[in-house]
């Protein structure tokens, strides 16, 4: 057993991306029963009472052990943690922030954590600052992202290997078998998947939102500027169309606080429909039993 599959007590190193739109107790047990480890959402949640809701309803629904995701940049995060200690979870997620401040809380109340990087001096620093694990993830990803340059999964994955101690968890690119061992094979003791659970039958995700995934081509996605982040987005045609302008401020035509509107109801002339790159690769609406098998698969 790989120090990261003791640290997570599930069967596969295979955590689900959490995806705040997506906030489904249901499909975090449904990705728990099938062997992998599901995860709440919790980085933009304030009341700390819908935390509740949400632990107790995943609690209820299975027994297997899951986790969380944390904002260290939200202030009811250290509330959101004693609520988790209180639950019984034993893993956390934690992004946009530093976590120097916030992980003597976290092995104060005998959690562990994994912090999410894009790059290998983050990767670094996070170590120094106490995570007792990293999630790499390389700039095919979707999700927010940063302004700066970033790099693949291929490379950045194995360049944080070789400088960290901890266990590393590739994140971009993975939809099936292939991906998955790729990343072992590159360092990684486990994978991070959002996109393809997205497009799961247990996703709660707008039936648009799985389509515009199943319908995706190479090159179908795009880096959206927000300011001093950029979400990558799925282009349609009303994006194409702006992309195309070179008199458009792409900074200025969309505003990230319309995306959880905008991804509920399908319309994504508001906010485009969020996925990474490796939506080109993904044709079918599967179950999370059927994708979870496939992908710890043996065969190609």
């Amino acid at each position: 057993m790989t120090k990261l599959l003791d640290m997570l007590g599930c069967r596969y190193p295979i955590i689900q991306g959490p995806i705040g739109e997506m906030n489904s107790p249901k499909l975090v047990a449904a990705i728990c029963d099938a062997g992998a480890f599901g995860m709440l959402a919790l980085g933009f949640i304030s009341d700390l009472e819908e935390v509740k809701r949400l632990v107790k309803e995943a609690r209820e629904l299975t027994d297997k052990p899951f986790g969380a995701n944390l904002s260290i940049m939200n202030p009811s995060t250290q509330g959101i943690l004693e609520i988790l200690a209180d639950a019984g979870v034993k893993v956390v997620t934690t992004s946009v922030g530093s976590p120097r401040h916030i992980y003597p809380q976290i092995h104060t109340l005998g959690i562990k954590g994994i912090h999410v990087v894009l790059s290998l001096h983050h990767a670094i620093t996070a170590v120094d600052a106490g995570a007792d694990g990293l999630v790499i993830s390389g700039l095919e990803s979707g999700g927010l992202r940063s302004t700066n340059p970033e790099s693949t999964t291929m490379v950045l994955v194995p360049l944080v290997v070789d400088h960290v101690n901890v266990p590393v968890v590739a994140a971009g690119g993975i939809a099936d078998s292939r991906g998955y061992r790729a990343a072992l094979a590159l360092g990684a003791q486990g994978v991070q998947v959002g996109t393809r659970f997205i497009a799961s039958e247990e996703s709660i995700a707008n039936q648009q939102w799985k389509n515009a995934i199943l319908d995706c081509s190479d090159g179908d996605t795009t880096l959206l500027p927000q300011g001093n982040i950029n979400a990558r987005v799925i282009i349609n045609p009303k994006l194409k169309e702006k992309l195309d302008n070179p008199n458009v401020d792409l900074s200025q035509e969309y505003n990230l606080m319309n995306a959880p509107q905008a991804w509920k109801s399908g319309d994504f002339d508001l906010f485009p429909a969020s996925a990474g790159q490796v939506s080109a690769l993904i044709k079918e609406i599967k179950p999370v039993k059927a994708i979870i098998e496939e992908m710890v698969s043996e065969g190609c």
